[in-house]
């Protein structure tokens, strides 16, 4: 806003001392300050107000406007309650350096005029600023752009000091401080530091804890057909956060949470309760142009989704191994540019449960979503993944490196076939935060998902301990998602049985309590297997007749024989282990183990009586 405007508005009680030739100076911000040098807090641009508490002697006035003049300041207004009037050697001062100062009135309080004019350069901002949005999203429509929702949520912190983020519905930053874009990562050309662009250069990212609460927010409000574009409040950690669904025109946003699951959205760290109309409508205008990078990004996937159906339906017709092995030879390339060697493969197979998700659409871009996991950023990220649905689930293709020709348990076998065996499986990441083996670098340019697939393979418990807080917080009542991973294999005709071990996998994930569950081949070789099958009468009565009698007299006597009983064997039947880890005397173990022994006629130095005990335990 222009002095100009301040001097014509009547309720602010400013009059004019001197200065006329500058009024039209632009004002971008208020200080009020009484120090004698107030440089260092100043930027440009400000009305500075002063009660002249700092005035003492006519020789003070000229190095105190000589220092606003040095900052850049637009003008100085100074109040009359302090001295009844302004001093003379002040008015002489400004008009030597051209500065204009206007007299404050008694009865007009200073936080009048700083609210009076925050309140006119925020709505100049955000005019300048929805401007500058309309004409990105119109860019935007005709084709992609280099800037992407990063652009307008710059132009938010830079013109309307907003801090905000686009989160997607595993809690994975899509842009803002803390994501990094394909083009930022790593490290600058000398090796000495993070490149221009990068996560530290770009601010303070969200915590996990904060993200996780923020998507299970999201995806908690959406549900509700009354939610519509509306903002949502959060308050976690001290900071309170408003939430945007950020929604496209497309057929299945109608129906009140089922494109939820495909959702990003948008969060600023502030209270959008206090907005006025002109604010949400520009916030409601980004979201749009968010809405239309993530429709490109749908857009983009869409040939992935194609090449996982068609090597889907060849799995399902029992087409020859030649014939797989050809589409795989052309979708290789496609989801691992520059890939110089035929990569191995998994399978990861997922399924919703619930009344809103019967044909597999949501469960499908969950998936993707879920696989690209939630500590990797940007946009732009990588997918490096083929996902269809079909029958109400969805089916993972997953490419990975072909590592060098020696043994790593991967399923090959001498003569070029493999067939998924735990056995022979694929070792699961053993190092934090990362899906590669300790020997083994990224055969393929740029990095995959930190929780996602390198030479290793994918881990099921990495990829749930990912997404599960977020998504077990906001699926629908009534909802749960299951998922299975398979091994690795290396050729076509492991593929189909690839599909299977992922399917079975899930379907013991499905056994187990929980919202949201996983599991991975290496569990198909254990007993872990078995126990969910096991039909609910004959698990009571097994489970009845060995550990009634103990919880019985546990519940009478206060014994404890239960947990001495699984401690015993988690320690497998080591006395003073046992003792130890239950800070016991060995010879007060031996008598609660005698008293089991007695209460249920088994004897635990024998093979077959540990493992019934250690059964009935697991199926109780």
């Amino acid at each position: 806003m222009r002095l100009r405007a301040l001097l014509e508005t009547g309720s602010l009680g400013l009059r004019l001392l001197t200065g006329e030739e500058e009024l039209d100076r632009g004002v971008r911000g208020v200080m009020t300050t009484d120090l004698r040098d107030p440089g260092r807090y100043l930027s440009g641009d400000e009305l500075v107000l002063t009660g002249l508490a700092w005035y003492r002697a006519p020789e003070d006035a000229g190095p105190f406007v000589a220092v606003l003049t040095k900052a850049g300041v637009a003008g100085l207004a100074a109040g009359e309650a302090e001295l009844g009037l302004v001093p003379e050697p002040l008015v002489r001062a400004c008009a030597e350096h051209g500065l204009p100062l206007f007299a404050v009135t008694e009865d007009v309080a200073f936080a009048t005029v700083t609210e009076h004019v925050l309140r006119q350069v925020s709505q100049e901002r955000a005019g300048d600023l929805a401007a500058v949005v309309d004409r990105h999203r119109r860019m935007m429509s005709g084709g992609p752009t280099g800037g992407g929702p990063d652009v307008v949520l710059d132009l938010l912190g830079s013109d309307l000091d907003l801090r905000a983020w686009v989160l997607s519905v595993t809690g994975r930053t899509v842009a803002g401080p803390g994501a990094v874009t394909g083009t930022e990562r790593g490290t600058s050309a000398d090796g000495g530091g993070p490149a221009a662009g990068s996560a530290e250069a770009k601010g303070r990212p969200l915590p996990d804890d904060v993200r996780s609460r923020l998507a299970a927010a999201h995806l908690t409000t959406v549900r509700t057909p009354s939610s519509g574009h509306r903002s949502h409040l959060l308050t976690t950690g001290g900071a309170t956060y408003s939430l945007f669904p950020v929604r496209g025109a497309g057929p299945t946003d109608e129906v009140p949470g089922r494109a939820a699951l495909s959702d990003w959205f948008l969060v600023v760290e502030d209270d959008a309760r206090d907005w006025p109309e002109e604010r949400l409508d520009l916030l409601h205008g980004v979201t749009q142009l968010i809405a239309v990078e993530r429709e490109r990004r749908d857009a983009a996937r869409t040939v992935r989704r194609r090449l996982a159906t068609e090597v889907l339906e060849l799995l399902h017709t029992a087409a020859p191994p030649a014939e797989i092995a050809a589409r795989l030879r052309v979708a290789a390339p496609v989801l691992l540019p520059g890939l110089g060697s035929a990569p191995q493969w998994q399978v990861v197979v997922a399924r919703l449960d619930g009344a809103r998700y019967e044909d597999g659409r949501e469960c499908r871009s969950l998936l993707e979503e879920i696989l690209l996991d939630p500590r990797t950023t940007g946009a732009d990220t990588a997918d490096r993944v083929a996902v269809t649905h079909s029958g109400g689930e969805a089916v993972a293709l997953v490419p990975l490196p072909a590592l060098p020709q020696r043994d790593h348990g991967t399923g090959g076998t001498a003569d070029g076939t493999d067939a998924p065996d735990a056995s022979r499986a694929a070792p699961a990441a053993d190092v934090e935060e990362s899906a590669y083996g300790a020997d083994e670098a990224p055969a393929h340019p740029g990095p995959l998902p930190v929780a996602g697939p390198g030479p290793g393979g994918l881990d099921a418990g990495t990829l749930l301990a990912a997404v599960r807080e977020p998504l077990e917080r906001g699926l629908p009542e009534g909802t749960r998602l299951t998922f299975g991973v398979s091994a690795t294999v290396r050729s076509a005709s492991g593929l189909h049985g690839a599909l299977e071990e992922a399917r079975h996998a899930r379907r013991v994930a499905a056994a187990r309590d929980g919202r949201v569950c996983a599991a991975g081949h290496e569990e198909l070789a254990s007993h872990v297997l078995l126990l969910p099958f096991v039909p609910d009468d004959v698990r009571r009565a097994f489970t009845a007749r060995l550990l009634a009698p103990l919880r019985e007299y546990d519940r009478r006597h206060r014994a404890e024989l239960l947990p001495t009983l699984a401690a015993f064997l988690d320690a497998d039947g080591s006395w003073t282990r046992c003792a130890s880890r239950l800070h016991l005397h060995v010879n007060t173990l031996r008598y609660r183990m005698g008293r089991i022994e007695q209460l249920t006629g088994r004897d635990l130095s024998r093979l077959e009586d540990k493992l019934d005990f250690f059964l009935a335990l697991r199926l109780s």
